[in-house]
C-alpha cells in the first residue's frame, strides 16, 4: 500500500462521519491481538486544552528516558501526525503499512457491525504500530460537557480534571460512582500554579503539589493558561506513575526531567510562533471556540500585542460571533478567508459578521492569498501575523509554511 493510496482509504472513510458505540473498533482492536492492552497509557479529554497537557507530559517523559507515542486529533497538515513516537511524524512507508494492517480486519468487521468509521481505523492502527514497537505509551452547557468528557472514565481508571465548577461535578460523580480515585488541579486543589512571568520565551511558574513544591518552573509553551495546563500535567504524570506501580512496572519521571521537558516542550498550531523568510513572524493558533479566543485574546495582551494582522477562517457550527467579540477589544485588522471544505464558511459572510461587530477587514480566497495581504498589513516589521479561528485553516497555514501543504 503506497501512502497516497492510505491516506485515499482513510480518507473515504470519512463519509461514514460520527457512529456511536464501541463494537467496531473492540471488534477491530480483537482481530489484532487487543494491542491496547500492552501498552501503558492516559487519555486526555476537554474542550481546550488538551494538547498542551499531551505536549508538557510527553517532553518530561522523554526527559526522563521513556519512548512516548501519541495520537492526537484532529491532525493540522498530515495524518502521519495521528501516530507519532517521541514527538517524530511516522514516515509514510511505515504509515501506509499500518493503515494497510487494518484495512482487511475492517473489512471483516463492516460485514457484521458496519464499516468502521475514520476515527476508529487510525486508532486501531495506532494501537497496532505502537504496540507493535513496545513502546511506553503514554455541549452547551459546563455540566454537559463535563458529563460528555466524563464518559471516557471506566471502572479501574485513575482520573485527573482541571474542571472547575458546575463542570467539575458529573466527573466528580462518574468517579465516585466507579470507585475510581480522582486528582484535581486548579486553584485550591492539591495541583496548582501560580504564574511568575509570561513572554515570547514561555512561562516561569511556581507549582505545588501533594509531594511538594516546584519553584520557578520554566514552561515552552506561551500564554498565561499554560500554567493551570502545567498543574493538569503534573497530575497526569502522578497517575501515570501510580498505574505503573500499580502494574509492577518501575519507572519515575524525577524533577529535574519535568524541568527539561516543560521548558522544551512545543505544540503546534496552539500560540506556536513561527519565523517565515518571506512572511516574517507568523503567530498560529486554533481559538475556534469562545474560551480558546480568550485565552489567545489574553495571551496576546501578555505579549504586548495589539493592532495584528488576523488571517481568520470558521467552520460552519462554530460559535463565529463570541469567538470574533472576544478578539474585537485588540482591535486586529482582519482578513477573512476559507479552506477548501465543504464545512467552511464563506469569507464575505465572516465579515458581514465582523461588521456587526467592528469596523474594517477585508476578504481573500484562500489561506495563502491572506497570509500575504496580512503580512502587508504590518505597522511594525516585527508584528506577527495573527492566524486564528480555525484548527483547519492553522493546518493549511503551517503547510504553507513548513511546505508540506496538501499531504
Amino acid at each position: 500500500l503506497t501512502y497516497t493510496a492510505a491516506v485515499a482509504a482513510v480518507r473515504s472513510r470519512g463519509r461514514f462521519g460520527i457512529s456511536l458505540g464501541l463494537q467496531r473498533i473492540e471488534a477491530l482492536l480483537a482481530e489484532l491481538g487487543n494491542p491496547q492492552l500492552q501498552l501503558h497509557g492516559a487519555l486526555v479529554a476537554g474542550t481546550n486544552g488538551k494538547g498542551s497537557v499531551v505536549a508538557l507530559a510527553r517532553s518530561a517523559l522523554r526527559e526522563a528516558g521513556l519512548r512516548v507515542g501519541t495520537m492526537p486529533k484532529p491532525h493540522l497538515v498530515s495524518y502521519r501526525e495521528r501516530i507519532a513516537i517521541d514527538g517524530e511524524l511516522l514516515p509514510r512507508e511505515r504509515f501506509a503499512a499500518a493503515i494497510g494492517r487494518v484495512l482487511p480486519v475492517a473489512d471483516d468487521v463492516a460485514a457484521s457491525l458496519g464499516p468502521p468509521t475514520e476515527f476508529e481505523v487510525l486508532t486501531a492502527a495506532a494501537f497496532a504500530e505502537l504496540a507493535g514497537e513496545h513502546l511506553d505509551l503514554v455541549g452547551p452547557t459546563l455540566a454537559l460537557i463535563g458529563a460528555e468528557k466524563a464518559g471516557i472514565i471506566k471502572a479501574g481508571n485513575l482520573a485527573v480534571t482541571g474542571a472547575a465548577g458546575r463542570g467539575v461535578v458529573p466527573i466528580r460523580d462518574r468517579c465516585a460512582a466507579l470507585e475510581v480515585p480522582l486528582r484535581r488541579a486548579g486553584p485550591r486543589q492539591p495541583y496548582r500554579a501560580a504564574l511568575l512571568h509570561s513572554g515570547w520565551d514561555g512561562l516561569v511558574v511556581d507549582v505545588v503539589t501533594p509531594q511538594g513544591g516546584l519553584a520557578d518552573l520554566r514552561i515552552g509553551l506561551l500564554g498565561g493558561h499554560q500554567a493551570a495546563n502545567a498543574a493538569v500535567a503534573l497530575a497526569l504524570l502522578d497517575a501515570l506513575r501510580e498505574d505503573a506501580a500499580r502494574r509492577g512496572v518501575g519507572w519515575q519521571v524525577d524533577e529535574a526531567a519535568i524541568r527539561r521537558g516543560f521548558a522544551a516542550a512545543r505544540w503546534p498550531g496552539r500560540l506556536e510562533l513561527l519565523q517565515d523568510q518571506a512572511q516574517g513572524r507568523i503567530l498560529l493558533d486554533g481559538a475556534h471556540n469562545p474560551a480558546g479566543a480568550r485565552a489567545l485574546a489574553k495571551a496576546l495582551l501578555e505579549l504586548g500585542v495589539r493592532r495584528f494582522p488576523l488571517v481568520f477562517g470558521a467552520m460552519r457550527g462554530k460559535r463565529v460571533t463570541a469567538v470574533m467579540r472576544a478578539l474585537a477589544p485588540l482591535e486586529p485588522r482582519p482578513v477573512f478567508t476559507r479552506v477548501p471544505d465543504a464545512g467552511a464558511i464563506e469569507p464575505d459572510s465572516l465579515l458581514r459578521t465582523w461588521h456587526r461587530i467592528a469596523d474594517g477587514g477585508v476578504t481573500s480566497a484562500t489561506p495563502r492569498d491572506a497570509l500575504a495581504a496580512a503580512a502587508a498589513m504590518r505597522v511594525l516589521p516585527d508584528q506577527p501575523v495573527v492566524v486564528a479561528g480555525s484548527l483547519y485553516l492553522v493546518g493549511a497555514v503551517r503547510g504553507i509554511l513548513s511546505g508540506e501543504e496538501g499531504e
